[in-house]
């Protein structure tokens, strides 16, 4: 965004929040200050709160505003600021402050609000730009991705031996009934002897010998040293063979993901990790076989979104909607001794919802064949939905 657009939006907002109108920028100008690359000229669009149209009209008088133009639907008139072409808008009826992609960006220490760029993936009009925003998310990706990478190398082995004991001692568990470890999703696996399986960011390799051990060939990637280390001892300790690649999985190589594997596996509090889910489905795509199948088994959002429950009682506290980027300790946190706790790096971490996933899934291609929600089985949670399970298709000749 160059400097003549932030300082003309930033003009905009100013005069608008000095009214107590609620705003939004909307389409190209939302996205360029959310820092999406967009070839000028663009139109710059506000939404303004319907009610207070009127007032948004009379607030830009100085700057020769056009008639509103009206229709059943919404209202809007346009000016021109700094060389900068402006339309504002509103929709009849419809609460700004209420949208939950309106999102709050700090521009030049100045908060402008906006439509957040993940309210494009719906917007068909707005396909034009999905190439810039994925683009642009790829960016954000890799730097959040290092971090992430830090942090799950830090002594990992040590939680994971506080939580499961020696591998020498897992292994046998694992043996007695791998079936188990492979709960709930298991019955949509088949018959797991002689297929070709990948489980992506697979972890501590518990997942991936339980399915060796029932005969399959699996490779399992994910880029922490620690976890590899451990799914390596493991697998040796078990006596099944497994393939750990040390890597993120967007950057698996065309040799892992040659379109020749029958099922990927992907299961509980990965997904957070992906800020763009369509370059993930691409990847899957290109390691599934025509007729394989993708299997995410994962934390529902109702539950890490919206609910907090303590004992009985139960508060809605987020916003299900809420594409905010977090920063949260990392899953093995509790497993570390206490004085260890306080060195450990944080992820950073992107909740997505039901919704925005079974789109992401779809526009990739695969055919969803299932998706299940599974109840959380304490007491004072019944009736709540914990996670779910998707199962999607490759279509043959793909």
């Amino acid at each position: 965004m160059k400097s003549t657009n932030i300082q003309t939006a930033i003009e905009v907002g100013r005069l608008l929040e000095g009214e107590s109108i609620p705003y939004q920028f909307t389409y190209a100008a939302a996205l360029l200050i959310q820092g999406v690359s967009i070839q000028e000229p663009f139109e710059m669009t506000v939404d303004v709160q319907w009610d207070l149209f009127n007032e948004a009209h009379r607030l830009f008088t100085a700057y020769l505003p056009s008639q509103p133009t009206k229709t059943p639907e919404y209202a809007s008139f346009q000016f021109s600021l700094d060389g900068q072409f402006i339309r504002v808008a509103c929709r009849y009826n419809t609460t700004i402050k209420t949208n939950p992609y309106r999102i709050s960006m700090i521009t030049e220490e100045t908060e402008l609000w906006c439509q957040s760029l993940y309210s494009y993936f719906y917007d068909e009009e707005m396909a034009v730009y999905a190439n810039q925003i994925h683009t642009y998310l790829a960016g954000v990706q890799r730097g959040f991705t290092k971090e992430n990478e830090a942090a799950w190398n830090q002594n990992n082995y040590v939680a994971l031996v506080n939580r499961y004991g020696e591998p020498e001692q897992l292994a046998p568990k694992i043996l007695h009934n791998p079936k188990w470890r492979l709960q709930p999703f298991y019955r949509y696996m088949g018959n797991l002897h002689g297929k070709k399986v990948m489980h992506l960011m697979g972890s501590n390799g518990v997942k991936a010998v339980a399915i060796a051990a029932l005969g399959a060939e699996v490779k399992v990637v994910d880029f922490s040293r620690e976890n590899a280390a451990f799914a390596k001892a493991l697998a040796q300790a078990a006596k099944v063979s497994v393939d750990y690649i040390i890597s993120d999985v967007l950057s698996l190589t065309e040799d892992h993901a040659n379109n020749d594997h029958d099922l990927v596996l992907m299961e509980l509090g990965v997904l957070h990790y992906l800020i763009d889910l369509a370059p993930l489905m691409d990847k899957i795509q290109a390691i599934l076989k025509p007729g394989g199948q993708f299997i995410l088994h994962e934390f529902h959002p109702i539950s890490t979104k919206l609910i907090t429950s303590s004992g009985k009682k139960h508060k809605v506290t987020g916003n299900y909607f809420d594409p905010t980027i977090e920063s949260n300790d990392v899953a093995f946190f509790k497993h570390m001794p206490d004085g260890e706790q306080g060195k450990l790096s944080q992820v950073v971490q992107r909740k997505w919802t039901i919704g925005e996933l079974v789109t992401a899934v779809g526009k990739s291609g695969l055919v969803i064949k299932v998706l299940e929600e599974e109840p959380n089985h304490k007491m004072h949670d019944i009736g709540l939905p914990k996670t779910y399970t998707l199962v999607a298709e490759k279509r043959q000749g793909i």
